[in-house]
């Protein structure tokens, strides 16, 4: 125990003795963990972002006005029996009406010539939304069937497979350059604390080799860097973590502008915070202890 207290000592007094040097280990740990927060953030609008477009996308029926109600029922079962198939809801041909008159109702010439026809034109409207939009394809497969054909007068979703594997390629390119942009930043963190560590163990050569002459063992001269790597991380973690906070109240406002169902960072940042920097914390104090003990042993050979 006194060793361990004395090992403690001696990383404090390390700290201080090269304030400087610890600070900028400190500010390129936070510069690091801003970059991961940042793409994860960015990560985490661009699929909600995704997600919403998602949700705006699905397949519109529009039945011909003399299909019976029992013909549209039976689609309606045989494709919710679909598993691609989240939900499907069903517009009268009332519904449809009103809606119609809703959109036009500043263009009158549209609505008078609606009234002259005299009675509803419009038939039932089946709605159907699915998991995921590249399923769209087993859905109109499935809707691909004479019978289907003498009750649907058109298909919505057709002619948008172009716009829908846009949004495929551009989600899968998001998500490759996020993760090399993290291995990048990983790598770059890992050879600036490498040297910076070697540094600092170079300038106290002297002293490290005056332990081990005295019969210090190897133990008690790595773990002043080791408890240093302890400091380094909550330090690093903590000023970043305060750095985001301070970062989110003023993009928040913005988001809920872009965003309809008031998406925030905040409440995302709130509800993973002990795995968003619990994740970072470990991984920060991995690579400083990694890079102390690399350090050490390819520099000074203890």
């Amino acid at each position: 125990m006194r060793s361990f207290w004395r090992v403690v000592k001696f990383a404090f007094q390390d700290l201080w003795r090269n304030i400087g040097l610890s600070t900028m280990t400190v500010f390129i740990l936070i510069l690091m963990l801003l970059s991961v927060n940042v793409l994860w953030s960015v990560d985490v609008v661009t699929k909600e972002a995704v997600r919403l477009v998602k949700e705006q996308i699905n397949i519109s029926l529009y039945f011909k006005p003399e299909t019976t109600d029992k013909e549209i029922d039976a689609l309606k079962k045989n494709i919710e029996q679909l598993e691609v198939v989240s939900s499907t809801s069903l517009l009268s041909r009332a519904d449809v009406l009103a809606s119609f008159q809703e959109r036009h109702k500043l263009s009158p010439d549209i609505l008078s010539a609606l009234d002259e026809i005299g009675d509803n034109p419009f038939g039932p409207t089946l709605v159907i939304k699915m998991d995921e939009p590249e399923n769209y394809k087993e859905i109109m497969s499935a809707l691909d069937v004479p019978e289907y054909d003498n009750m649907i007068e058109t298909k919505s979703f057709e002619g948008h497979e172009e716009g829908m594997d846009k949004i495929q390629n551009i989600t899968g390119r998001i998500e490759r350059l996020g993760f090399g942009l993290s291995i990048l930043f990983a790598i770059i963190s890992f050879l600036i604390i490498f040297n910076t560590v070697r540094i600092a163990i170079f300038t106290h050569r002297t002293e490290i080799s005056i332990k081990r002459l005295v019969g210090a063992s190897s133990w008690f001269i790595r773990g002043p860097y080791i408890v240093e790597s302890f400091i380094f991380t909550i330090l690093s973690v903590a000023g970043a973590a305060a750095v985001v906070c301070l970062a989110l109240r003023w993009v928040d406002p913005y988001l809920t502008i872009v965003f309809p169902n008031a998406f925030s960072l905040t409440n995302y940042y709130n509800s993973h915070i002990l795995m968003l920097f619990g994740a970072q914390a470990i991984a920060v104090l991995i690579l400083t202890i990694i890079s102390s003990l690399l350090a050490m042993r390819r520099q000074l050979k203890v």
